[in-house]
C-alpha cells in the first residue's frame, strides 16, 4: 500500500475514525478525572553539608574544630552524596514508617515490607551545587473524589517529605554522639596518663630544687626551654591524635599518613635542638651539667601542663558533643503541601491516548483493507 493509498483510505473513513477516538478520548479523560488514583507530592531542598577541614592539632580543635573531625568518616565534613545514602537507607526508611505508622497505609503486615514501598515512592534528585531534592509519592483510592479528602494527602505528602529530614537528622546525631563518646573515653585515658606523668615530672622538679637551692634559669635559657616544649608538646599533640586514628582509620589513609609525616618532622626539628644545630642560639648541649638537668625538668613540667589542659579542654568539648541536642541539617526549603497533584496529568494524557487509539483504528483498516485485496486477487485466480 502506497501513502496515496493511505491517505486515500483514512479520507474515505475519516468519520468512523474520528468518532472512534473521539469516543475514546472521552472515556480516558472521564477515566483520569473521575476514576485513576491521583498523586501528590511536596518536595523538601537540603543544603549539602559544610566541608570544614580539620585543623592539625588540638589546640587547632579547640578552636573549634571536633576531635572526631579528623575521621574521614565524619558525616560533618561528608559530601551530599553521602546523605542520599542515609536517607534511601533501611534506618531511615523504619524512622519514617514507624513515625506515620505506613503499614496501615500501604496495608502490609511486616516493616520491611513498608519500608520496600515507602522507598519504591521516594524521588531524591542532586543538583549540581550539592542541593538535595527529595520527596515521597502519595497516591489515593480509585475514585478519588469520593474515597480520599485531597487535602489532607497533600498535608500527608508534605509530612512525609519532612520527616526525612528528621530521620537524616537523628542518624546523623547518633553517629556524631557515637564518635564524639569514642573520643572522649580515649582522651580520658590519655588525661589520666599525662597527670601522673605530670605529677610525677613535678615532684623531680621539685626534690631537685630543694637539693641543689635551684630556683630559676636564666631568660636566655628560659626561652630556649619554651621553644623546645612547644615543639614537644606538638609531637605528643600529634601522638595522641595518631593513636586515636589508628583505631577508627587504615593505616594508609591519607590523615594518618600526613599526621606521620608531621610527627617525623617535629621529631627531627626537636633532635636538632637537643644536639645544639646552629639554627638556635643556645642549645642544651652547651648548658652546664647543673643548670642543664634544671632545664630538662623544667621543660618536662612545662610539656605535661600544656597537655594536659590541652587534654581537659578537648574532653569537655566531647563530652558536651556527645550530649548536643540542635539541629545537623540545613533545610533550604521546607516541604509544604502542594497546590495541585502531579498526576495524571489528565490532558496531556487525553490527548496522546487519543492518538494511539486513531493510530490503532488506522492500522485496523489497513490490515482489514489488505485481508480484502488479498481474498479478491485468490478469487479471480
Amino acid at each position: 500500500m502506497t501513502l496515496h493509498d493511505l491517505f486515500h483510505l483514512i479520507l474515505v473513513n475519516r468519520v468512523k475514525l474520528l468518532t472512534g477516538t473521539a469516543i475514546s478520548a472521552v472515556i480516558i479523560f472521564l477515566f483520569l478525572f473521575l476514576i485513576s488514583p491521583v498523586t501528590f507530592i511536596a518536595p523538601v531542598s537540603i543544603l549539602p553539608p559544610q566541608n570544614t577541614s580539620s585543623m592539625s592539632g588540638l589546640g587547632g580543635l579547640l578552636s573549634g574544630g571536633d576531635f572526631t573531625s579528623l575521621l574521614t568518616g565524619d558525616i560533618s565534613s561528608a559530601n551530599s552524596e553521602i546523605y542520599i545514602q542515609i536517607l534511601k537507607s533501611r534506618t531511615a526508611g523504619e524512622y519514617v514508617v514507624n513515625k506515620f505508622k505506613l503499614k496501615n497505609y500501604y496495608n502490609v503486615e511486616s516493616t520491611q515490607k513498608a519500608v520496600e514501598n515507602l522507598q519504591q515512592n521516594l524521588n531524591i534528585d542532586l543538583s549540581k551545587e550539592g542541593i538535595i531534592t527529595l520527596s515521597v509519592d502519595i497516591k489515593s483510592k480509585y475514585l478519588p473524589m469520593i474515597t480520599d479528602d485531597q487535602d489532607s494527602l497533600k498535608k500527608f505528602s508534605a509530612e512525609l517529605s519532612n520527616s526525612f529530614v528528621d530521620a537524616l537528622d537523628s542518624i546523623n546525631k547518633e553517629k556524631l554522639s557515637s564518635k564524639a563518646k569514642s573520643a572522649r573515653q580515649y582522651i580520658e585515658v590519655q588525661i589520666q596518663q599525662t597527670k601522673i606523668d605530670m605529677d610525677s615530672a613535678e615532684k623531680k622538679l621539685i626534690e631537685f630544687q630543694k637539693k641543689n637551692k635551684a630556683v630559676s634559669l636564666p631568660e636566655q635559657v628560659e626561652a630556649v626551654i619554651n621553644a623546645a616544649a612547644q615543639i614537644k608538646t606538638q609531637m605528643i599533640q600529634t601522638e595522641v591524635e595518631i593513636g586515636y586514628l589508628q583505631n577508627n582509620l587504615k593505616s594508609d589513609n591519607k590523615t594518618l599518613l600526613a599526621l606521620n609525616q608531621k610527627l617525623n618532622e617535629l621529631t627531627d626539628q626537636y633532635n636538632k635542638m637537643e644536639m645544639g644545630n646552629q639554627d638556635f642560639l643556645l642549645a642544651f648541649s652547651q648548658l652546664p651539667e647543673l643548670g642543664k638537668e634544671l632545664a630538662d625538668l623544667m621543660r618536662e613540667v612545662k610539656i605535661k601542663n600544656e597537655v594536659y589542659l590541652l587534654l581537659q579542654q578537648q574532653f569537655y568539648k566531647e563530652k558536651i558533643q556527645e550530649n548536643k541536642d540542635t539541629p545537623t541539617i540545613e533545610v533550604l526549603d521546607k516541604a509544604i503541601p502542594p497546590l495541585k497533584a502531579v498526576a495524571p496529568r489528565t490532558i496531556f494524557s487525553t490527548a496522546v491516548g487519543a492518538v494511539f487509539v486513531f493510530l490503532f483504528l488506522t492500522l485496523i483498516l489497513i490490515l482489514k483493507e489488505k485481508s480484502i485485496f488479498n481474498y479478491t486477487t485468490i478469487n479471480r485466480k
